[in-house]
């Protein structure tokens, strides 16, 4: 081991010195571990031996369950150490790497997850991999120690048909990353072609889209309002409620705490994996404001707000920005934290509130999971109320006092660790979800959040030369910023400024955008590349076009891009975002459900779009309430700008704004098209009617 712990109790290996919670907590493991970089590199080509590369998070069970099982075992470790370079990666840090190397995995098993396992040559090609493997052969997959050895083997007596091998494989992941499908025109008919295909994968019973397992697909529940929208497709907008309804009412959803776990493991979703991560409830969250902006449902209304209340009471550092994950497990058992025995909400609650929660919440004796209890609701509200032969409304007060007690009593419990360092791609989806939060719920805590991130994200996590940091943990901002930090920062702050008004928010998005392009546009075959053209070489510089968890890079950048361009009047921009939906259209014609955000802003490009601009008139009041009712409907597709009197026009928006004054010391709205104004209409009255005829 090349590090002594000052404690004397256990020597550790070189990933004590780094700031990652996941690299930390295998720091102590008798693997002699590297952190990616020149030094790992070095060593494996100096000694001509295979890297094993293991790639992970720390909210990840697989990944606590192999290091537990092989990489605390110290005869694996020694077999570890005496054929191969041990290089652990958070896949958190360095999405660029995961990215090629998981598609490496995904042409050589058929399916990809984490851990994952791969094994390269020293030129850093990659020639075998997998995901979790248990220590000793079992249920048909082979032990980790045969795979380490078989490895070696073939390393040692076969090095030509592995290295032959190798080469082939980094061909098939570079033309992986080229979007697949003829390209096909940018119109209506790829939107229609959307909905229908997410119509058919959902599931008619327990909503959601495939089998188990279960992730909650948010930007296309978006797509499919959209479809709504445009088309009067109801099949579209019952499909993305009866999503949305199941979700929220499953075990996916912490129904005390607020906020959703990651994925569901079973088709009805009550079997979470327990882990939360920022990017699922940030994503979620627009989903749920924009269906309670379509049908007026106060239930996803306050899905939405107990999302937010989570994230701003657990996952919010102190100086402002936020964390990434929180662990599923705690103890060192999954779901510990998260669940019930029947007695002890008895305990909590007492006999005769206990017996009414556990109806509506499926509490029973012998429990619903592992002989506990996952919280999920059944049955609505109304059902339940009918059944218990109570008023709605007083249910609805109970079941709110009893989850506040039970909350209180659940964080008297050991939580789950917390991954607690800041990703600007993260931190951009969440200040574009409180953003819009904000502006629909007319809350001022949640654009003050946003801002308190976006001031964390601009003063702590930029290189000397200005240029954007990925990852920020114990007073570091580390590694080179990748495409989707800077599309979802630029998405944010377009956001951030509707909320507040602040015009610096729209010069940063400014700035951003340009670096953006700068660095990452491909002026030739057009589309974003994922790292800037300073990133370190790798063996492929991938476009990353496919959505997974979270949105692609070239997608966000074609939305935030779209939506800058028309505060700013940059056609350019407009250009290239453009040039972007055409790299994707083969995509977006045959894998709608990979190409959400993409649709999104397909849909944003085919219009109507408008540029809402409120002159505020002589009381502040009066145009907070305008502006109120301007973001109270579903009308996806706009930019709304507030001209606040006597405030000086920004040169960026100013061909936007100019001229457009108050009439008769009223709040004035200006609905416009490319700078096609119609007549104004002023007056809280008359705005509201004009509003209604566009959202319907």
């Amino acid at each position: 081991m090349s590090h002594d712990d000052s404690t004397g109790d256990q020597s550790t290996n070189r990933l004590i010195d780094e700031t990652s919670p996941y690299l930390l907590q295998h720091a102590r493991n008798p693997v002699d571990w590297y952190p990616w970089g020149k030094e790992a590199l070095a060593k494996a080509r100096e000694l001509n031996r295979p890297v094993f590369l293991s790639i992970g998070y720390s909210a990840c069970h697989w990944c606590h369950v192999m290091e537990h099982e092989s990489f605390e075992n110290p005869s694996i470790a020694s077999v570890m150490n005496e054929y191969f370079v041990c290089i652990k990666v958070d896949r958190e840090e360095r999405p660029d790497l995961d990215q090629i190397y998981m598609t490496a995995v995904q042409l050589i098993t058929g399916r990809g997850g984490w851990p994952m396992s791969v094994f390269l040559t020293p030129q850093l090609q990659p020639f075998y991999g997998g995901t979790y493997w248990p220590p000793e052969s079992k249920m048909g997959m082979p032990g980790f120690r045969e795979v380490l050895e078989k490895v070696h083997e073939a390393w040692t007596e076969r090095r030509n048909d592995v290295n032959k091998g190798a080469a082939e494989l980094t061909a098939a992941i570079q033309a992986g990353f080229v979007p697949q499908g003829r390209a096909a025109t940018l119109d209506e008919s790829l939107l229609q072609n959307a909905a229908r295909d997410l119509s058919r994968a959902a599931d008619p019973v327990h909503g959601g889209f495939g089998r188990a397992p279960k992730f909650p697909h948010p930007v296309d529940i978006r797509v499919l309002l959209r479809a709504w929208k445009r088309f009067g497709n109801d099949e579209a907008l019952s499909t993305a409620r009866l999503a949305l309804d199941k979700m929220a009412g499953g075990g996916l959803y912490d129904h005390l705490g607020g906020g959703f776990h990651r994925y569901s493991t079973d088709a009805r979703w009550l079997v979470p994996h327990f882990e939360k991560m920022l990017y699922d409830n940030a994503l979620l969250v627009p989903a749920y404001l924009e269906a309670f902006q379509a049908t007026k449902n106060s239930e996803y209304e306050r899905v939405a707000r107990e999302t937010l209340e989570y994230v701003l009471r657990e996952m919010t550092q102190p100086d402002g920005g936020f964390y990434s994950t929180q662990d599923a497990d705690s103890e060192g058992v999954e779901g510990k934290y998260f669940v019930w025995s029947e007695d002890e909400i008895v305990d909590c609650l007492g006999e005769e509130q206990a017996k009414i929660f556990g109806y509506v919440y499926d509490v029973t004796a012998t429990g619903n999971w592992e002989g506990a209890n996952i919280l999920n609701r059944p049955k609505s509200l109304r059902d339940c109320a009918q059944i218990l032969e109570i008023d709605e409304q007083s249910l609805r007060e109970s079941l709110g006092h009893s989850r506040d007690r039970l909350l209180q009593r659940r964080m008297q419990r050991i939580a789950p660790g917390r991954d607690d360092k800041v990703l600007v791609s993260w931190n951009g989806m969440m200040i574009s979800a409180l953003s819009q939060a904000a502006q629909i719920l007319s809350v001022r805590e949640y654009s003050a959040a946003a801002e308190a991130a976006a001031r964390f994200i601009l003063q702590r996590m930029r290189a000397p030369d200005g240029r954007l940091r990925h990852s920020y943990k114990d007073g570091q901002a580390r590694f080179n910023a990748y495409l989707d930090d800077y599309a979802c920062l630029v998405d944010g702050f377009v956001d951030l400024y509707q909320a507040t008004s602040d015009q610096s928010y729209i010069e940063e998005a400014t700035r951003l955008a340009e670096e953006m392009i700068n660095h990452f546009y491909d002026d030739k075959e057009g589309g974003f590349f994922y790292t800037s053209d300073d990133h370190e070489q790798l063996i492929v510089r991938n476009k990353e076009t496919q959505d997974s968890a979270t949105p692609s890079g070239n997608s966000m950048a074609a939305y935030a891009l779209l939506r800058l361009s028309r505060l700013t009047d940059r056609d350019d921009w407009e250009k290239v975002a453009m040039e972007t939906l055409e790299l994707l259209s083969g995509q977006l014609a045959k894998f709608a459900m990979a190409s959400g955000q993409a649709l999104l802003a397909l849909d944003w490009s085919l219009g109507e779009t408008y540029e809402v601009v409120l002159a505020d008139g002589e009381s502040v009041e009066d145009a907070d309430s305008a502006i109120a009712l301007i973001h109270q409907g579903f009308l996806p597709n706009k930019v709304v700008i507030r001209k606040k009197s006597g405030s000086a026009e920004h040169s960026a928006m100013g061909s936007i704004t100019a001229g457009k004054e108050p009439q008769q010391g009223l709040p004035t709205v200006y609905l416009c098209e490319r700078g096609r104004c119609q007549e104004p209409v002023a007056g809280i009255d008359a705005i509201s009617a004009a509003v209604a005829s566009l959202t319907g």
